[in-house]
């Protein structure tokens, strides 16, 4: 499979620019599972911002969307 970098970095909502896996979805996707984490496009905009990526911060910010 080809590597879509270009492409997914354009779309990438993550805000932490500097880091080595931006538009590299399958190993920011490993990385941060690896951690027990997850990616910063799962979160709404105003809980990204926050680096909080556990899960715990995933449902809190999904629940209070709802």
């Amino acid at each position: 499979m080809e590597c879509r970098k270009p492409r997914n970095t354009k779309r990438c909502t993550c805000t932490y620019t500097s880091c080595g896996n931006r538009g590299v979805c399958c190993d920011c996707i490993a990385q941060h599972l690896a951690s027990c984490q997850l990616p910063g496009c799962c979160f709404p905009p105003e809980a990204e911002k926050t680096y909080d990526r556990s899960f715990e911060a995933f449902a809190k910010a999904w629940s209070l969307k709802a």
